[in-house]
């Protein structure tokens, strides 16, 4: 019998599929083609059919299963609602008698949203939220007699940039009695006009109330943890791996990964969470993955303060790098324990001990030359020593007494978070505090939403994660910015409410004001208001011996209790991570004969970061010891010019009395500040407005000569009045 062949174009024109998906299926049935114009013969022909025809009851019998699955649902669903209704009825049966059921549903209005009750439940979210209790607090009152009394006192707590309606609503006052008093202070406002934070304390010292200003929209502090036995339990340290690029940060974590036995896995970590947990014998530990310290201080700089313990990793075959003192320097201003790793010990020019010695030049001394700092020797190759590091780290973790709340809404902070095409909004967040479950409200930055799913590093999904644990959260509105706090509420509505407020905020601050970092402008405010008592510089040079001796010749000024700090110094260009320790360290930035790269640029606009160039070590000092002096408040001392004894007043129409006057001694000179002195007591102080020899202007009057004086905005001159004029002197601090 012989078998018709055809193209496989035209078989695939018979079953109305592509030809490229014919060709995938007849490899998978072992046949032997190439293309669209291979030959196919009845046999395969009827192989194709048939496939076709168990993929339809395959297909068949999964839309039966998920029908089945769907209907048993809905007659769960039919059969609870059942059970509501009935419940309801036998419940309206006890409370009402029969022959009004009808009437009294009737009369029943349609549920309302309760606007007033929202708004207050928001704020108590946000008051929790803020650590604090709304309203009243008490406060002591120190009577003559010495005994304390207390008494109430009333509190607001208001973010900045609130409208006078919201004011007014929070005093318990009405909107007119608040456009009343800022009328009587001075201040034009409408009922929808928003004030700036010092315009509300001073209105609300008029109606008796102290102001407590809320973070607006995203930088609040977390809740204080209540120091209850029996909520607080150990948790799992914290750590971050710095260093420089290829000291080994990488490998050490590689192998930690792979080595991680106990949790039943060898290498099976997903790589798009930025932390993931250890299990060790002596307890857990969690890493972040953060790319390094300009996550780690980017972080640092928005508040969020989640490392308790960095591992500095330094190369025992090199020396330490301009990256690794940058490490040091950041872990140093977050006030985080350091553990150093000395790894490539197991290379055969490795030399431990000469980086215990450059250490120390860094402040750094080992344990073992009488030091507090650890260090361990590891190979992150062979794994030699990693053992003995992550007992070190539980060590440390131990002498923290690291303790989380597991009551109360789950608390955390974003480490990243990115947009997936199929997923969604994805953060990666560590728990702080409480317990995270499935289904949770949670509003975080300004962003909000519903935990719709929760993953560990592993990919596997969970049903709820505890304090020190990441995990990954879906079901977010947007894409929140690493550091941003991450807070459950009570519900959908109210973290909306939250989100909204804070995004109105957001938008009326940067319209109203930029924001600002600190400058050499802001020194003295601050320091008069108790705020700062040093100046925090980053020196970065072209050549090492420059930075130290710049750095030598600032912090060595004196000037009226400012200290200088050098908090870091570095060779080369300024770069993010620059910007980034001096946004968080509110420091300002000097290059000598190096400037910041396009990025840091861009950067330091953005976060308001001052950035100072010099090419002369000397220019470099003296600019800033001269600035810090002019922060200083002036000193003035008075400087006697000459005195005038008034012969004859005359009245001039438009100008005002003029004092003839006879010049006693020195000069008069126009616009010089000038006393009034009758009798010997001074009656007016005020400046010179005009001087005239006969009917010239003149700048001058010499001793013994004659003039016509004029005084600003003072007429009540008499004869024999002494005019003394004078001139404020700066004398040098």
């Amino acid at each position: 019998m012989r078998l018709e062949k055809r193209r496989i174009y035209e078989v695939a024109k018979q079953f109305k599929v592509s030809s490229e998906a014919l060709v995938s299926l007849l490899k998978s049935l072992n046949y032997d083609v190439r293309s669209h114009m291979s030959v196919v013969d009845d046999k395969m022909v009827a192989d194709i059919r048939k496939k076709f025809e168990q993929q339809k009851e395959e297909v068949k019998k999964r839309d039966e299963r998920k029908r089945e699955k769907h209907e048993e649902i809905a007659r769960k669903e039919e059969k609870e609602k059942d059970i509501k209704k009935r419940r309801r009825r036998e419940k309206a049966k006890k409370r009402l008698p029969r022959t009004s059921q009808k009437r009294r549903k009737r009369r029943q209005p349609k549920p309302t949203i309760d606007k007033q009750e929202v708004a207050e439940s928001v704020k108590r979210t946000l008051a929790s939220m803020e650590g604090r209790k709304p309203g009243r607090r008490r406060r002591k009152k120190v009577d003559k007699g010495g005994e304390v009394e207390v008494e109430e006192g009333k509190v607001v707590r208001v973010s900045e940039f609130i409208s006078v309606a919201e004011l007014a609503e929070q005093m318990e006052a009405t909107p007119a009695a608040v456009i009343s008093k800022c009328m009587e202070l001075g201040l034009m406002v409408t009922i929808n006009q928003r004030l700036d934070m010092d315009t509300i304390t001073m209105v609300a010292d008029e109606f008796g109330y102290e102001v407590e200003q809320l973070e607006g929209y995203g930088l609040e502090e977390m809740v204080e943890e209540k120091k209850v036995e029996e909520d607080l339990q150990p948790r799992a340290p914290v750590v971050t791996v710095m260093g420089h690029v290829d000291h080994g940060k990488t490998s050490l974590l590689d192998y930690i990964r792979q080595s991680d036995v106990i949790a039943g896995e060898s290498g099976g970590i997903t790589q798009h969470i930025g932390a993931y947990e250890v299990h060790q014998p002596g307890g857990e530990i969690t890493f972040l993955d953060t790319p390094g310290h300009e996550a780690f201080t980017a972080m640092r700089a928005r508040g969020a303060q989640v490392t308790d313990i960095v591992v500095l990793v330094i190369a025992a075959d090199d020396n330490i790098m301009p990256q690794t003192i940058e490490a040091i320097d950041h872990a140093r201003a977050a006030g985080v324990p350091i553990i150093v790793a000395i790894n490539k010990i197991d290379l055969p020019n490795a030399n431990a001990e000469a980086i215990k010695q450059q250490l120390q030049k860094h402040a750094l001394t080992v344990e073992e030359w009488g030091g507090r700092t650890i260090a361990c020797e590891i190979s992150a190759k062979t794994g030699e020593g990693i053992d003995k590091l992550l007992e070190l780290i539980l060590l440390q973790a131990e002498l923290l007494e690291l303790k989380g709340n597991v009551r109360g809404k789950a608390q955390g902070v974003i480490i990243e978070s990115r947009l997936d095409k199929g997923r969604g909004s994805i953060a990666t967040v560590l728990i702080q505090r409480g317990v995270l479950r499935v289904g949770m409200p949670f509003v975080t930055g300004l962003c909000y939403g519903k935990v719709r799913t929760l993953t560990n590093e592993w990919g596997t999904a969970v049903q709820e994660v505890g304090p020190s644990a990441p995990v990954q959260v879906t079901g977010i509105t947007g894409v929140p910015q690493a550091g941003d706090p991450f807070y459950v509420v009570d519900s959908e509505r109210e973290a909306r409410e939250i989100c909204l407020k804070r995004q109105q905020l957001k938008r009326e601050e940067e319209f109203r004001r930029a924001t600002k970092r600190l400058t050499l402008k802001d020194i003295y405010e601050q320091i008069k208001s108790g705020e700062e008592k040093e100046l925090r510089l980053i020196i970065k040079g072209d050549v090492d011996g420059s930075v130290e001796a710049m750095s030598d010749s600032l912090e060595k000024l004196d000037v009226e209790g400012i200290r200088v700090v050098v908090i870091h110094k570095g060779v080369g260009t300024i770069n993010v991570s620059d910007i980034l320790l001096a946004a968080a360290s509110n420091a300002i930035v000097i290059g000598f004969y190096v400037g910041p790269d396009l990025r840091a640029q861009e950067l330091a606009s953005r976060e308001r970061v001052d950035i100072r160039r010099y090419n002369v070590i000397y220019e470099a000092v003296s600019d800033i010891e001269s600035a810090l002096k002019g922060l200083l408040e002036p000193e003035y001392e008075e400087e006697i010019l000459g005195t005038a004894e008034i012969r004859e007043l005359f009245q001039v129409s438009k100008v005002g009395v003029i004092a003839g006057s006879f010049v006693q001694s020195g000069q008069i000179k126009r616009n010089a500040r000038v006393r009034v002195i009758r009798d010997g007591t001074v009656v007016h102080d005020g400046k010179i407005s005009s001087l005239k020899r006969f009917k010239n202007d003149v700048a001058e009057v010499q001793s013994g000569f004659e003039c016509g004086i004029g005084l600003e905005e003072f007429n009540d001159l008499q004869e024999k009045d002494v005019l003394e004029t004078y001139q404020l002197k700066e004398v040098p601090k």
